[in-house]
């Protein structure tokens, strides 16, 4: 069995060592020469340091970031409304944690290259034919190749999804985010979410999470109507104007938002792919089959959690029963995340008509942290 993965960001990276771990032979094919990824922070839970301690990566992840106790909603001063502690994930790795996306990436670069898994930078693919029982693939550089399978790993604006599912394109939920890394306050050890409800003229929440002993990142997830676009230079004045009210902590951290060059902004754009996330011998994984908005942290936990599960199905040698078995395993579980992540952003532009943020975060945090 041989697989291509386009794709080497954290779903296709995970996949590969997975894939790795069981003798399947793979490559993975990136198009982005320098292969860099965004200096933004993300939040991850129990269920994504399980999925990583199985491809060998756990300890490695936790010592490139922070494991913080959990997290709380508080109201716009910083007072405590409701906690929500993490317990220990698995092998006394820590259920919370924050890291940066460039230590995440490296985490798993690190390991591909160990295990010497053929990775192509710079290249991508231009044609696909399905044969039935192996797929053609046509690449930028000029070169060819034959696989048993090709895995679509290449995020929410995925060109192997358009390829195979052409009607299916991410479509804007109504809010966007904003993220900007400062310095951590000493003794910060919780990841806070401040409840907006119209807040300062802007319907959505904020708050931050930290992500190494001296950084955190604070975020704002709001309503942009119009899905606007904002002129590079306008950044930092636009995401302190969203943060603006807002006490304790935050109010603080806002403060330090200056430089409109290291804002990260992006509209939240999700696609939801029906069952079955496959055709033929080309499958989806992570963003490209299930992009969510960020509610719930659990982005690159989905990815991972993906990569684990198809490399055990493959693992066993039967191409379409491991599809089967991986849409199973996966889909429900996929879809609560997603359609959970985009209600909670559903109430936040909607305060009149909300649900208990508080319950649903709770309930699905619980239920994750169950095993696959």
């Amino acid at each position: 069995m041989t697989i291509c993965i386009i794709g080497g960001g954290v779903a296709g990276l995970a996949l590969a060592i997975g894939l790795h771990q069981r003798g399947v032979a793979c490559e993975v094919v990136e198009r982005d020469k320098d292969w860099k990824v965004y200096h933004v922070g993300i939040i991850v839970q129990a269920n994504f340091v399980r999925a990583l301690n199985a491809l060998g990566v756990g300890d490695a992840a936790v010592k490139a970031g922070y494991a913080y106790r959990g997290a709380r909603f508080v109201d716009v001063n910083g007072n405590t409304i409701a906690e929500l502690p993490g317990d220990t994930a698995v092998d006394g790795l820590p259920s919370d944690l924050g890291l940066t996306r460039p230590a995440l990436h490296k985490v798993l670069t690190d390991k591909v290259k160990e295990l010497g898994i053929p990775v192509r930078l710079g290249v991508t693919f231009t044609t696909m034919e399905d044969y039935g029982d192996h797929v053609e693939l046509g690449f930028s550089d000029g070169t060819s190749g034959s696989y048993d399978l090709v895995v679509g790993a290449d995020g929410n604006y995925s060109a192997v999804r358009k390829a195979i599912f052409p009607e299916a394109t991410p479509k804007f939920t109504g809010q966007g985010v904003w993220r900007y890394n400062v310095p951590r306050p000493e003794g910060l050890e919780w990841s806070d979410i401040y409840i907006g409800n119209g807040h300062n003229g802007f319907n959505g929440k904020a708050g931050y999470c930290p992500l190494t002993p001296e950084e955190m990142y604070i975020f704002a997830v709001v309503e942009e109507k119009g899905n606007p676009r904002f002129a590079p230079e306008t950044l930092a004045d636009e995401m302190r104007a969203r943060l603006a009210g807002y006490g304790g902590i935050l109010g603080e951290a806002a403060k330090a938002v200056t430089d409109p060059a290291l804002v990260v902004y992006r509209p939240l754009e999700a696609c939801i792919m029906p069952d079955p996330w496959h055709k033929g011998r080309v499958v989806l994984i992570g963003d490209a089959a299930h992009s969510a908005t960020p509610h719930l942290g659990q982005g690159a936990a989905m990815a991972v959690e993906d990569a684990v599960v198809l490399a055990e199905e493959l693992g066993q040698g039967d191409i379409p029963a491991a599809l089967r078995a991986f849409m199973e395993r996966r889909f429900e579980r996929a879809k609560l995340v997603g359609t959970s992540s985009i209600q909670l952003g559903e109430w936040e532009m909607h305060p009149e008509s909300a649900g208990d943020p508080v319950e649903v975060t709770d309930r699905i945090r619980k239920k994750l942290a169950e095993p696959v």
